[in-house]
């Protein structure tokens, strides 16, 4: 599938700082109601030696979540470790991993933050920019903001906020199983997002699709 060539990975940490204001702005929160029929679940992990980044793309019909096609790419390190620049060390390698496939899904789960993020732009925004796609972050655990513990039902939600805003959504997937934490990645609204994640998530507390990603990277780490 075709990819954006939005900036050179080539930058300081001061450089990614700004660039991440920057294109903060760029990100669409927009209504996403196309019908879903196929969807992709991103994920990426480190070599044991920590010099490596592996990503897995993995795309599933979204009716019987059969799996269409898989394709990964592993690529050196080359951005130092700082909090909240995740994607300047872990994108280049997802963004390469997408690259080899030959369907283009309807949206993307990435098991990462969105808009969830102290510049409003983690990882699912930073590659639903280059992928020009509806794109979701679904992480395991809090970066940033505050929350009420939503109901132990599924589908119950709570509000996630940061200096009064609402930057994603707290989303129980299981009854009384651990929640996760979803945003707005790219051209869509929290509602479209967590109504996404919610459908992806069939068996387990993470959506199908990411979770498979998440699999198959920590076995290609092993090898």
């Amino acid at each position: 599938m075709k990819i954006k060539n939005l900036h050179n990975w080539n930058l300081t940490p001061k450089e990614a700082i700004a660039l991440q204001k920057q294109l903060a702005g760029e990100v669409c929160c927009c209504k996403f109601t196309k019908k879903i029929n196929t969807v992709a679940g991103l994920d990426c992990a480190f070599s044991k030696d920590k010099k490596n980044v592996i990503a897995c793309s993995v795309v599933l019909s979204a009716e019987k979540f059969d799996i269409l096609e898989t394709a990964y790419e592993t690529m050196p390190v080359t951005f130092p470790y700082i909090p909240g620049l995740l994607s300047f060390r872990e994108a280049p390698a997802c963004l390469a991993a997408m690259a080899k496939l030959k369907t283009t899904p309807d949206c993307v789960i990435v098991d990462g933050q969105g808009t969830a993020h102290p510049r409003r732009f983690g990882i699912a925004c930073h590659l639903g920019l280059f992928l020009d796609m509806p794109t979701i972050g679904c992480a395991k655990s809090r970066l940033i903001g505050e929350f009420s513990t939503p109901a132990g039902r599924k589908s119950s939600t709570s509000p996630l906020t940061y200096k009064g805003e609402i930057i994603g959504s707290v989303v129980r997937t299981r009854d009384n199983v651990k929640p996760v934490f979803v945003s707005v990645g790219h051209k869509c609204r929290l509602q479209d997002a967590i109504r996404v994640v919610l459908q992806c998530c069939i068996k387990y507390r993470l959506p199908q699709p990411s979770r498979l990603a998440h699999q198959i990277v920590t076995n290609l780490k092993t090898r």
